[in-house]
């Protein structure tokens, strides 16, 4: 089968219509270039030029394969330049998790930012619980996962992108025998919606950590996984509920948010996860010029 240097060579002949002026364009010499013209048309099996001492013009052949060739000619210089910008992280593709609360403000930043360094790059956006993410990242379905703090895995590499307090939600018409300013000993025998440890085990786990430093012990009257669940039952009365500052940004009807004083002061977590041995380029630009962004917000 011809290569591209054949094609090339022959494409620069048809168009110049003289072997001293193309050998030229080419910057080699004519013996060369004849050799090439020859082996192309040996492979092809047929003379795509003809040749006299004054003159050079093309077969019915010539013309033919000439159109095809050019084509071939643009499509090998429009793939080298895409793999080139691939390279680069210029163009591509980047799957992005996320969990349902790192959505409410971390993920339009993220998006923002991506969209600013890597103008040519499609986003796939994924919203998964952070379980559901691990498992995607490590089959290569996502390159970047925004979920929350998890097991380390040396096959991982991660970083803190955000930390956030947590907001008292509180039903519309209890909101009086609240105070103004709570802080965690408020929730002591108080009815309390309470994350599933097995769907939301972080949230469980960071929960039961500050009641457990405040000595405090609600009562649960429910566990929830899903934040706007959650709210939504706040909303009927059930109880109140311990949500992420990001999650305020929902402005559920009926429902009073409240800062919480509670130790450590920020104790949400949202960390950017993906693989070691991730090679996408739009990773590398992602990791080295936007996550520090975030990370220093």
């Amino acid at each position: 089968m011809f290569e591209i240097s054949q094609i090339r060579c022959f494409v620069a002949v048809a168009e110049e219509l003289h072997f001293s002026r193309a050998a030229e364009r080419l910057n080699m010499t004519q013996p060369p270039l004849s050799r090439q013209i020859r082996l192309l048309e040996h492979q092809i099996g047929t003379p795509l030029l003809d040749r006299t001492s004054r003159t050079v013009r093309l077969t019915a052949a010539g013309r033919s394969f000439f159109q095809e060739a050019a084509r071939i000619l643009r499509l090998a210089e429009e793939a080298a330049y895409t793999a080139r910008r691939v390279a680069k992280g210029e163009t591509g593709f980047f799957s992005i998790g996320f969990t349902a609360a790192s959505g409410y403000g971390l993920l339009p930043k993220v998006v923002r930012l991506v969209r600013e360094h890597c103008p040519g790059v499609a986003l796939t956006l994924k919203e998964w619980v952070s379980r559901d993410q691990l498992n995607a990242l490590a089959s290569g379905q996502l390159d970047l996962g925004l979920l929350r703090p998890h097991v380390d895995s040396h096959e991982l590499e991660t970083a803190v992108l955000s930390k956030e307090g947590l907001v008292l939600a509180i039903p519309e018409a209890q909101a009086g025998d609240w105070p103004e300013h709570p802080v965690a000993a408020d929730l002591h025998g108080r009815a309390l919606l309470m994350y599933s440890p097995y769907e939301a085990d972080y949230f469980y786990r960071l929960t039961r950590a500050i009641f457990d430093r405040a000595g405090v012990v609600p009562t649960i009257v429910e566990h929830v996984a899903q934040i706007h669940t959650m709210l939504a039952l706040v909303h009927a009365g059930i109880g109140v509920a311990l949500i992420p500052e990001a999650a305020t940004r929902l402005h559920f009807e009926g429902v009073v948010l409240r800062r919480i004083e509670t130790d450590p002061a920020r104790p949400v977590e949202t960390i950017g996860v993906s693989r070691r041995d991730n090679d996408n380029p739009v990773l590398s630009i992602v990791k080295s010029r936007i996550l520090p962004l975030l990370a220093d917000a």
